[in-house]
């Protein structure tokens, strides 16, 4: 065999080769903004069993809930975090019911809601953790609308802004720059980027002496809003 041949036989040895022919493979593409489905709530299961003293209202200007009872006569203790588990559904009628389901409790509960606050918290971590845009923009609205409903409410989260922002801190900048275009998004107040920010501003305002400290340390690019 002549010294030519050899070398071409060998060639597939070399460094040389190896790397000519290395097929690179990236990195595998981030999850963290993927959603991640929830499963059928338990305000969706008892809906369904006709345990909830709420119905359909039909009205010309759309669907609301009707409630069978006085609001302020529920048990907040056991209605409250039901209805904030149905955060995590889109589908009508749940997500109409939990949603406006909370807003009237939270709007009619006043002293009831600061002592439900630590079986609420789970609930809002779920629901955020979805990752599903719609879902966490009305979380955040509900988040707004707790942290304002009674004295107290907003001091009593703090402990428990580590279970809940961060979620916070990963959308912290998905906001939606479009020049001179509309965004129906942000005239919706859905933009993500928009409600984290206001969201933050809320919980720091109404979150004592302790939020800001809190927060920066879940958010470092969070800058007080108290201070500007």
């Amino acid at each position: 065999m002549s010294r030519r041949k050899t070398e071409l036989n060998a060639e597939g040895f070399t460094v040389k080769a190896t790397l000519k022919n290395a097929v690179v493979v990236g990195p595998r593409a981030s999850r963290v903004f993927h959603e991640c489905p929830a499963k059928p709530s338990t305000f969706r299961k008892y809906y369904e069993r006709e345990e909830l003293p709420i119905a359909v209202k039909h009205e010309n200007r759309g669907n609301s809930i009707a409630w069978k009872v006085d609001v302020e006569t529920l048990d907040y203790h056991h209605y409250l975090p039901l209805f904030f588990d149905g955060l995590t559904e889109t589908a009508f009628p749940y997500e109409l019911f939990a949603r406006q389901g909370i807003h009237d409790m939270l709007d009619r509960g006043g002293p009831k809601i600061l002592p439900v606050i630590p079986q609420l918290i789970m609930p809002i971590r779920n629901a955020l953790n979805t990752r599903n845009h719609q879902v966490m923009c009305t979380t955040m609205k509900v988040l707004q609308h707790l942290v304002m409903s009674a004295d107290k409410v907003g001091e009593a989260l703090v402990p428990y802004f580590r279970q809940i922002l961060t979620v916070f801190n990963l959308f912290k900048n998905n906001r939606k720059n479009l020049g001179d275009g509309i965004d129906y998004g942000q005239w919706k107040k859905e933009d993500i980027g928009e409600l984290i920010e206001e969201t933050l501003q809320i919980l720091e305002r109404y979150g004592g002496p302790d939020a800001y400290i809190n927060i920066k340390y879940m958010i470092p690019t969070y800058q007080s809003c108290l201070t500007n």
